[in-house]
């Protein structure tokens, strides 16, 4: 599938002499949106490779990954069991609720349980509960995932710095592999603090040609400000681009900041990865009473 780059036009951009482009893979799939979608691809195949009935995953109660995995597996005629980090609520949130919608069973766990879930007490108690399981690790980052997000850039992104928002770093990792020397690859994490990151990078790619700027998270992971809202709002009504509040919304407004600042060398040809996310909004929009853009299709 052909994904189109969309130009953005701003006399900020004109006076600075830099062209930036949005790769709108945020439309991929009305819901398995954006980077979720090469992360799933792979991670699919595999389960019924392995002839497993059951897809076992994790995440928080607002997580794309969560939504993203309950409807791809009930696509492809599995199971689901999402375990979610913290107690559990009668009113379900958006994303849950479209979760469980979808035939994810749905389990939570004390956000200290939940601190525990890669250790291998912690999977032996999930198989004992639940059986035999294909287990996707939280945020889809595995080999698989990788193998999948590759295909994020094609050979018509020649682009000299490529963009992306970060929450596991598969995403990235995979964009990093794709990418060429002369290119460099700078991701926008969503969370505070980036040592942990920087290494499972590492852990997923040998090239050297990329860094994190973590000067954008406006408080940590899922944390707003009037700021980040009235942009996200305003980018919307200006170029049709609906960004979400957790981790695209931080990037674009980042990368406009450190283009007024001069952070980029004029001539410059940035491309951005929309990476979907948008349902998120939706519950932030409920919670908080906002009137972010939302998933048309939620």
């Amino acid at each position: 599938m052909k994904i189109e780059s969309q130009e953005i036009s701003l006399s900020l951009l004109k006076e600075k002499a830099i062209r930036l482009f949005v790769k709108r893979i945020d439309k991929m799939h009305p819901f398995i949106a954006g980077n979720k979608w090469y992360k799933l691809k792979y991670n699919l195949i595999e389960a019924k490779k392995q002839q497993k009935k059951t897809v076992l995953t994790f995440g928080g109660a607002y997580s794309n990954h969560i939504a993203a995995t309950a409807f791809a597996t009930k696509e492809n005629n599995l199971k689901s069991i999402g375990i979610i980090r913290g107690e559990e609520h009668f009113r379900l949130n958006p994303t849950l609720a479209f979760a469980k919608a979808n035939g994810m069973d749905l389990n939570y766990k004390s956000r200290s349980d939940y601190r525990t879930k890669k250790t291998s007490d912690f999977l032996v108690k999930l198989k004992q509960q639940f059986g035999e399981f294909y287990l996707i690790p939280e945020g889809g980052t595995n080999m698989l995932a990788i193998q999948g997000t590759v295909a994020i850039l094609d050979k018509n992104d020649t682009h000299d710095i490529i963009c992306c928002a970060v929450g596991t770093g598969g995403t990235m990792a995979g964009i990093i592999n794709a990418s060429n020397k002369q290119q460099t690859v700078i991701g926008f994490p969503a969370i505070k603090g980036i040592k942990q990151l920087e290494h499972d990078i590492r852990k997923w790619t040998n090239k050297e040609n990329w860094k994190l700027i973590n000067d954008y998270v406006f408080g940590g992971y899922a944390k707003l400000s009037d700021k980040l809202v009235d942009f996200i709002i305003d980018f919307n009504n200006k170029h049709q681009i609906s960004l979400d509040a957790i981790y695209t919304g931080k990037m674009m407004l980042g990368i406009l900041d450190l283009i007024s600042k001069d952070y980029f060398p004029k001539g410059s040809s940035i491309l951005v990865i929309h990476s979907g996310g948008l349902q998120g909004n939706k519950g932030m929009n409920e919670r908080l009473g906002l009137s972010l853009p939302t998933n048309q299709y939620l």
